[in-house]
C-alpha cells in the first residue's frame, strides 16, 4: 500500500473515533518492532523522524529504510511524518526526502531553544502550509510550549525544547487563540500544549488535573470540532519497564509519564494523534541491560537487539489496541499525493472543514 498522508489518516481516525499513535524512529531495528506489531493488528502507521533522527542516521539511509519497511509490509498504509522542524528548510527538505507530512514547530524560534511570539509562529507556520499544500503532503503546527506544569520548565530532547522556567499561560494553549491559528495557518493538525514534556521525566507524581490539563483539549475540541488535535510528550514510561531497567544496572529515578488511560480519554476528546518515543527508546534499553548482565559472555549485537525489538513490539501493539487503531488499516484507500495537492488548490481540505472520507 502507498504512502499516506497525515491529514488523510487523521480524517480517518476522526471518521472512525479512534487514535493514531505516532512512533519516532532513528533505525532499522525500530522500524520493524512498529511495522510488525501494525501488522499483527492491521494498524495504519505514522513514522516520525525528529532532526536528531536525520543526523544521526542520515536523510539517505533513513529514505531508504522507510522505502524498505513499505516494501516488506505493503498492506499497512505508512505516513512518514518531520517532527519538530525548526524552520522552512527544514519542512522541505523531508518532504524532498519522501515524507508526506511534516511539523513545522514555531512555538519555539530556529534555535529550537527560544519561545517564539504568536506573529512568528504564524508566519513561519504558513508559509510551511503553502509550499506543503502545493505537493499534497500535510503539516502539523504548534501553539503553546510543551513543558511541566509543576516546574514551568521544559525537557530538551533531540536538542528540542525551551530553556528556563515559563509562566501557566505559555505552557497551556488558548482555545480561542487555537482557532485564530488555525484559520490564519491552514495546518491540518495542531499540537497542543497541556501540561506533557519530552522525554522520561514528565512527572514527579501520577498526573493529576493541576499538572495535565485535560480540560484544554476538551476546550479546544469543542472550539475547533474539526481539527486533530495532537498530543506531544505522550509515552507513559512504564514502571515495569522502569523496574528492568534498574534491576540491571540502571539508574533511573522515579518518575511517571502520561497514564494509557488518560490517552484514551484524550482520544474521546478529539485527540487523534499521540507521540510515543521515551517507551520504545526505555524498553529497548531495559532488554540490553538485561542481557549484558545475565549473559555476559554474550558479544553478538544481534542477540541484544532481537530482544530489544520484540519488547518495542509490545508496547507498540498494546497501543494500537487501545487507541483502537487496530483493524483499521484494511478499510482505508489512500489517496496520492498529487490528487490530495488538487483538493488543497480547490479549497476542499479547509482546516475548518468536515474531514474527507478516506475510505472511498
Amino acid at each position: 500500500m502507498a504512502r499516506i498522508t497525515l491529514r488523510q489518516l487523521l480524517d480517518h481516525a476522526a471518521e472512525h473515533d479512534y487514535g493514531v499513535p505516532a512512533f519516532n524512529i532513528n533505525n532499522m531495528e525500530q522500524g520493524l518492532a512498529i511495522m510488525r506489531a501494525a501488522q499483527g493488528c492491521d494498524a495504519p502507521v505514522i513514522l516520525q523522524a525528529s532532526r536528531g533522527a536525520r543526523s544521526y542516521a542520515g536523510d539517505i539511509m533513513l529514505a531508504k529504510i522507510m522505502e524498505a519497511l513499505e516494501a516488506m509490509f505493503p498492506a499497512i498504509p505508512i505516513c512518514i511524518h518531520q517532527d519538530h522542524g525548526n524552520n522552512v528548510a527544514t519542512c522541505i527538505s523531508a518532504i524532498q526526502h519522501g515524507f508526506t507530512s511534516v511539523m513545522m514547530d514555531g512555538s519555539l524560534k530556529e534555535d529550537a531553544k527560544t519561545p517564539a511570539d504568536y506573529d512568528y509562529n504564524v508566519a513561519i507556520t504558513a508559509e510551511v502550509s503553502r509550499l506543503a499544500h502545493m505537493v499534497g503532503a500535510s503539516v502539523e503546527g504548534e501553539l503553546g510550549c510543551l513543558g511541566s506544569l509543576e516546574t514551568g520548565k521544559g525537557e530538551a530532547e533531540d536538542g528540542h525544547g525551551f530553556e528556563g522556567a515559563l509562566d501557566h499561560s505559555m505552557l497551556l494553549t488558548d482555545p480561542d487563540e487555537a482557532a485564530r491559528f488555525v484559520a490564519e495557518t491552514h495546518v491540518d493538525a495542531l499540537a497542543v500544549a497541556l501540561g506533557t514534556s519530552h522525554g522520561a521525566y514528565k512527572f514527579s507524581r501520577k498526573p493529576t488535573g493541576d499538572i495535565l490539563a485535560m480540560d484544554v483539549i476538551e476546550r479546544i475540541h469543542a472550539r475547533l470540532p474539526n481539527t486533530h488535535i495532537v498530543m506531544h510528550g505522550s509515552s507513559s514510561v512504564p514502571e515495569e519497564w522502569q523496574e528492568v531497567f534498574n534491576a540491571h544496572g540502571g539508574e533511573m529515578r522515579e518518575t511517571y509519564g502520561v497514564p494509557v488511560e488518560e490517552l484514551i480519554k484524550g482520544i474521546r476528546m478529539g485527540v487523534r494523534k499521540v507521540n510515543i518515543d521515551t517507551d520504545l527508546r526505555l524498553a529497548a534499553a531495559a532488554e540490553f541491560r538485561r542481557i549484558a548482565v545475565t549473559r555476559p559472555d554474550e558479544f553478538d549485537p544481534r542477540k541484544f537487539l532481537k530482544p530489544s525489538m520484540d519488547a518495542m513490539a509490545g508496547i507498540c501493539r498494546a497501543r494500537f489496541e487501545a487507541f483502537g487503531t487496530a483493524g483499521q488499516a484494511g478499510k482505508i484507500k489512500v489517496i496520492p499525493l498529487s490528487d490530495m495537492a488538487k483538493r488543497y488548490a480547490a479549497g476542499s481540505l479547509a482546516p475548518t472543514s468536515a474531514p474527507i472520507h478516506a475510505a472511498a
